[in-house]
């Protein structure tokens, strides 16, 4: 269904009345999204495939298509989304999946969302009707729009639609298991990515690192005997519950932490449990450790840390540098001087 007028119409009337609005699709990323108050901007009736043509690798869709509708399209054709995007549920969207720039295990290997975004149409702050990219990869001068709105979290504009560079599933995938610690863990993946090797997922927990192969039959099995893991399995269950957060690490209401630093950087030294994801440079933590001290340990790695889900005391995430802080305000001020789509607090 196409609801873009509709859309457009209700940012520019909140805009005449200075209303601010909360953006929402399917609602599963609500925890992340920082959103309370403010006239609700539906935008899950949106939805549809505009354009698909898997001959040439492209997917355009409205911004409130399902995920999972999306994933079962792209499968029956024998391609995927190859950032391998989370849903954390089953009415999630499209248009909500691009404004967290979500990625799932497969990233540091295939890339990111924001590498497979071609373009995107979007409604401002201003009450603008406004289209970047395209359909093609192509170099760009000057702000690349479409990609910046890849984990704006909406506070640029209302996503209408977008579209996406696609690719083949691989022909072959195998999960290989190793006994060892954190450290252990760190210095072999670091080793194995220095090689020519089909690494598509690596990830460690509890004295186990877990790593997948993906490619041609021959190319993986060929590194599955190179590497002589302890067992190896073509579970492919266990990378899709790691990307939902369905592991037995992930449960609990307990406030979990996301921390990004350089994937060779050895174990942190932080009282709790860790669990390392995209081969060391995602690493989420859960235990007694105080916001501050999170942002500390980051920081002094060259790295950040942001509270994922739950409550907990203290601010989500540290202050963005001086520098850094002012370029977003800059940006945000361009596309919505009013405020309409700001979290609560936020200063315009």
């Amino acid at each position: 269904m196409d609801r873009e007028q509709a859309i457009l119409e209700q940012v520019q009337a909140a805009l005449a009345d200075t209303r601010r609005l909360r953006i929402a699709g399917g609602g599963s990323k609500a925890f992340y999204t920082d959103q309370s108050g403010g006239e609700l901007l539906d935008v899950s009736s949106h939805r549809g495939v505009v354009d698909y043509d898997p001959g040439e690798l492209i997917l355009h869709c409205r911004a409130g298509t399902p995920l999972e509708e999306l994933r079962a399209l792209l499968t029956e054709n024998g391609q995927h989304l190859p950032f391998e995007p989370p849903a954390y549920g089953e009415a999630a969207t499209i248009g909500g999946t691009v404004a967290c720039g979500f990625s799932g295990p497969r990233r540091p290997w295939a890339g990111s969302l924001r590498d497979y975004l071609l373009g995107a149409t979007l409604v401002n702050g201003h009450g603008h009707h406004l289209r970047f990219g395209g359909q093609v990869m192509k170099n760009v001068a000057g702000y690349d729009v479409s990609r910046l709105l890849a984990g704006s979290l909406g506070r640029l504009g209302v996503i209408l639609d977008v579209s996406f560079k696609v690719l083949p599933l691989p022909a072959s995938e195998r999960t290989l298991a190793f006994a060892c610690d954190q450290d252990e863990a760190i210095r072999s993946i670091a080793d194995w990515s220095a090689q020519p090797l089909p690494l598509s997922g690596a990830t460690w927990s509890d004295g186990t690192l877990t790593v997948r192969l993906s490619g041609a039959e021959s190319e993986v099995a060929a590194a599955e005997r190179r590497l002589a893991p302890e067992s190896a399995t073509d579970d492919v269950a266990f990378w899709a519950d790691l990307r939902e957060h369905r592991l037995a690490f992930f449960a609990g209401d307990g406030p979990l932490w996301r921390l990004s630093v350089p994937a060779h950087v050895p174990a942190l030294p932080l009282a709790g449990e860790t669990f390392l994801d995209w081969g060391g440079a995602q690493r989420w933590y859960r235990g007694p450790e105080p916001a501050e001290s999170l942002f500390e340990a980051a920081a002094r790695v060259g790295g950040h840390a942001r509270r994922f889900r739950g409550d907990g005391d203290g601010p989500r995430a540290a202050p963005l540098p001086p520098a850094l802080a002012k370029l977003h305000e800059r940006i945000h001020r361009a596309f919505d001087p009013a405020g309409l789509f700001s979290a609560p607090g936020e200063e315009q």
